[in-house]
């Protein structure tokens, strides 16, 4: 899918850039269709790679939605072109955002699950950069709209975050207090947010420092676990987390 960022009213009244996602890959629910959840993978991977994890997970009532970022030129990698949500250089406290990016992309995720049925609850998850993207799209639903003041329609119910840190925090607190909307918005939102301590891709602090910029602006529903020796990927007891938290904060209880 190829759209400049003034559609989707996720963008700028004039597009710079254009933004080419790749192939989306669909896990259809294996039961009744009780919620969908976008599933954001990291830097240079592709929604394939994903797929084939979640669809093994024991939550038949999911439909599983793993779409592919566009490819383009990271500062991170050099300015070499990969699979990337946003443009990111190296981390820092004061580094700069790409608003632009992140826009585009939560635009586009907001788009792949506008079109879901009214009873179906629907979230957003990812690994490393794709944690980022959702914990983005988290502030956004806050806020009611995107970084650059264009509306966000979509209700989520349900953030999960691997190994990721949040975008975009400078200045996040003065925009929610300054509305009630926002502050309730942000604190009926459950996030799940789980990282290692031997993580050298995203070390922890920034996990650390996400998790406390989401508790200070009001996102009250925020659920964090730090993992001893995991590093930047994921184990078979973080999914097993991922599930039970699910299962709890969509309502999947023995539903078949």
């Amino acid at each position: 899918m190829s759209y400049s960022n003034h559609n989707m009213g996720s963008g700028s009244r004039t597009a710079r850039r254009t933004f080419e996602f790749g192939r989306t890959h669909v896990v259809r629910p294996k039961g009744k269709h009780q919620a969908t959840m976008v599933w954001l993978h990291g830097l240079g991977d592709n929604g394939s790679s994903w797929a084939q994890l979640l669809e093994n997970l024991p939550l038949p009532n999911i439909k599983w939605i793993c779409p592919t970022a566009p490819t383009r030129p990271v500062a991170v990698l050099g300015g070499f072109p990969c699979t990337a949500w946003f443009d990111v250089g190296e981390l820092s406290d004061d580094g700069p955002d790409d608003w632009e990016g992140l826009d585009a992309s939560a635009g586009h995720i907001a788009n792949l699950l506008s079109s879901e049925p009214n009873d179906v609850k629907v979230g957003i998850g990812g690994f490393s950069m794709g944690a980022a993207m959702g914990l983005y799209s988290a502030t956004c639903c806050a806020l009611g709209r995107y970084g650059n003041g264009n509306p966000y329609f979509i209700n989520l119910r349900a953030v999960v975050a691997l190994s990721g840190w949040l975008p975009g925090s400078r200045g996040l607190l003065n925009k929610i207090e300054g509305s009630h909307e926002a502050t309730r918005r942000a604190a009926s939102l459950p996030i799940l947010h789980l990282h290692g301590n031997c993580d050298d891709v995203v070390p922890l602090k920034y996990g650390e420092k996400s998790v406390q910029s989401l508790n200070t602006v009001g996102f009250r529903q925020l659920t964090y676990k730090c993992y001893d020796g995991l590093g930047h990927y994921t184990v078979p007891k973080e999914t097993d987390e991922v599930c039970s938290w699910l299962t709890a904060r969509l309502g999947l209880e023995g539903s078949r």
